[in-house]
């Protein structure tokens, strides 16, 4: 009778213990595995079918798993650091404990792995953009002139046109597009912003924080780029408007700009017909900020 109670607390104890799989989501780090011995998998179909069942075994057990993308060339540089065998399973489970800490993770909701693991892959691309533009925003220093942070004060006006943006836009859920060139390259952030029943707008806290960095750069370092808004609302058309990054600031385009720019093929420049119920429209007026008096 005892040792049934023990096996009956240790099954309940083994619920409540949260688990991470490190996912090898594509076939080139499939492959790059594959060098280990004790990686059994040969066929990457069949490994992402084991997987889905393990999940799907867990949450029926009542168990929480999250997933993290498993790169090898990763798992390779952490085992050396640590001097741990690479061949071994416990170095996984070392490293995959350390991408549950560190890195991005999405849990297991009982969705299919072709759903799950695009969106693992775009909350990944999503935390290295904001690790690279935060990168970026430290690396600008103290203004010579006044001595102020530059990053922090371009992330703090970001903050405020973001907000402003948002108060300012009819009501409805709002899909936006921020883009900054030249930093040295282009960076792409998406946030989108829905009401609730209530009129509450929604954020994700991770999206918000990466689209605010990615203007706070653009506004940091006067870079060319632009940020866009589509409004779509039952019974009503979709609004399109936005805005150009020009000299460390948002300048308004009008609705002749808006409807070019959806309204060209980027590739080979011709006019393509524009999308029916869409109206391409000027911006609402922002107001003034609250500190124009120094902009770095």
């Amino acid at each position: 009778m005892a040792h049934t109670d023990h096996q009956t607390m240790r099954r309940v104890l083994r619920r409540e213990i949260a688990g991470t799989i490190g996912l090898l989501a594509d076939e080139h780090d499939f492959h790059a595995m594959r060098r280990y011995r004790s990686f059994v998998f040969d066929d990457h179909t069949t490994y992402l079918r084991h997987v889905e069942a393990l999940l799907k075994g867990r949450a029926a057990q009542g168990s929480h798993t999250t997933l993290a993308l498993f790169d090898p060339e990763d798992y390779a540089a952490f085992c050396a650091e640590h001097g741990l065998d690479p061949e071994a399973p416990a170095s996984r489970s070392r490293f995959t404990a350390e991408l549950a800490a560190t890195g991005p993770t999405i849990p297991y909701d009982g969705s299919p792995l072709a759903t799950l693991v695009p969106a693992l892959v775009d909350e990944a691309v999503r935390q290295a953009t904001w690790e690279y533009a935060t990168g970026l925003l430290t690396r600008l220093g103290p203004c010579p002139t006044c001595g102020e942070d530059i990053g922090r004060s371009a992330f703090t006006r970001a903050s405020d046109l973001v907000v402003r943006i948002l108060d300012t836009a009819p009501p409805g859920d709002r899909h936006l597009v921020c883009s900054v060139s030249g930093t040295p390259e282009t960076l792409i952030s998406v946030l989108h912003a829905d009401d609730d029943t209530g009129g509450t707008v929604g954020l994700d806290e991770a999206e918000a924080l990466e689209f605010t960095s990615i203007l706070a750069l653009g506004l940091a370092t006067h870079s060319p780029g632009g940020l866009v808004m589509r409004i779509s609302a039952p019974g009503t058309p979709d609004r399109v408007y936005g805005w150009r990054l020009r000299r460390g600031g948002l300048v308004p385009l009008t609705a002749a700009e808006v409807f070019d720019a959806y309204c060209t093929d980027i590739e080979s420049g011709d006019l393509i017909s524009p999308e029916p119920g869409v109206d391409y429209c000027a911006p609402p007026d922002l107001g003034e900020e609250t500190d124009q008096e120094h902009r770095h």
